[in-house]
């Protein structure tokens, strides 16, 4: 059982990441739209996401500091503070997704507005940050986050056709009438909403907060080998349930509750329960993610005192700043800006950050000093330079696409 438990960080870190309200809001849009069209880019983050938290927790684990502490050292701190201000802006406006992602889960659940469930849940969440562990947040809500699983038991039960599936996914084309700019954008969405900054920034800090050291090397992989695949097996499934349930039928899924229909279609009330529980979970988990990244990030940058192994009034300017961005970002989803286009767009400029959060970590990761003979090797270099390349090209084609496809 402790193996078992120790996973829970990677799994919260995964399940928070990968089924975060981008990620419910964008596998389900592109099922409906192109049935598995887009699952290699799902399989082409699983890979990506993974390579770079194994680098992120390595680091943490050798040094006894998170990435984030390490790059105004390393690479100055103008560099730093520009990946600083990116991952920071993108950082909070997924916050304000994920609290209005929570809310409209609840909706689901009870039928009242939304708005009126985002106070109740900016207040759940500043208990959470405020009076449970670390340990007790990632085991609660990684755990539950697992109701989730219902979207697989939902693929199965629809008993779809998985011979066409698979040859939809394993032969990726843009289907007649689409217009090709169009697959491109939901691609990079795609690829935005699953290898999120704040992903990176979290395990890493999550790191230092358990205290791994370099014996804990084999604890911190198979959170990495557990989590990143079991979240993007959730992200393949809600695409599986949305194009059998709508791409024959041509509907689109632009909101929480058509991505749960497709499971309550095939399970009734027992499923859409399940799929209840564990949106709100994966919610609250992406909510309690993002708003510790903001904390850790800033804290980080200045070389204050952080995280919540520290005395609260030894760290008193990373709770105060906790406090403030929690309060600001449930400020923002209470002016009725509609949270589903604010989580495309917010998912979408992620893409274009990306490579300002890839870059020092690969940096950081070949630091002789720093990481002695824990260094990247040739497979992790070769890796993680194919996906810096990647990354930097779809930056520099997200802005324009944006415009091309009036974001999508």
């Amino acid at each position: 059982m402790k193996k078992l438990a120790s996973l829970t960080l990677g799994i919260l870190t995964a399940v928070g990441a990968f089924i975060d309200i981008g990620d419910l809001v964008t596998d389900a849009l592109v099922g409906a739209r192109y049935g598995l069209n887009l699952a290699w880019v799902t399989l082409l983050a699983v890979v990506g996401i993974a390579v770079y938290a194994e680098m992120a927790g390595r680091v943490a684990a050798v040094t006894g500091r998170p990435v984030f502490d390490l790059v105004r050292e390393r690479l100055g701190p103008r560099i730093a503070l520009v990946d600083l201000t990116a991952s920071f802006g993108l950082t909070g406006l997924l916050l304000v997704a994920e609290l209005a992602g929570v809310a409209l889960a609840i909706e689901l659940a009870t039928s009242v507005s939304y708005l009126a469930w985002i106070p109740l849940v900016t207040v759940l969440v500043f208990v959470l940050v405020w009076r449970v562990p670390f340990t007790g947040m990632e085991r609660t809500y990684g755990v539950l986050g697992l109701a989730m699983l219902v979207f697989v038991w939902a693929a199965v039960a629809l008993g779809p056709d998985w011979g066409a599936l698979l040859r939809d996914a394993a032969t990726p084309n843009v289907p007649a009438g689409e217009p090709v700019p169009t697959y491109v954008f939901y691609a990079i969405a795609l690829l935005g909403a699953q290898m999120t900054p704040y992903e990176v920034f979290f395990f890493s800090s999550g790191a230092v907060e358990h205290g791994w050291t370099a014996e804990n090397f084999l604890e911190m992989r198979m959170n990495v080998l557990v989590g990143f695949p079991l979240g993007g097996l959730l992200a393949l499934a809600i695409q599986v349930v949305a194009a059998v349930v709508f791409h024959p039928v041509g509907a689109e899924a632009e909101s929480v509750a058509m991505t749960a229909l497709p499971v309550s279609v095939a399970l009734g009330r027992v499923g859409l329960a399940l799929a209840i529980v564990g949106i709100v979970a994966a919610t609250i988990g992406a909510t309690l993610e993002t708003l510790m990244s903001t904390g850790y990030t800033v804290a980080q940058y200045f070389g204050w005192p952080w995280g919540k192994f520290e005395k609260r009034d030894r760290a008193s300017r990373f709770n105060l700043l906790l406090i403030v961005v929690l309060l600001a970002a449930a400020g923002v989803a209470l002016t009725t800006i509609d949270p589903i286009r604010l989580t495309i767009f917010a998912v979408f400029l992620g893409a274009a950050t990306l490579p300002f959060t890839y870059l020092p970590v690969l940096v950081v990761a070949n630091d002789v000093r720093a990481m002695g003979e824990h260094r990247n090797g040739r497979l992790a270099n070769s890796i993680g330079t194919f996906y810096l390349v990647l990354l930097t090209v779809v930056s520099l084609a997200a802005i324009p696409l944006l415009a091309i496809t009036t974001a999508g």
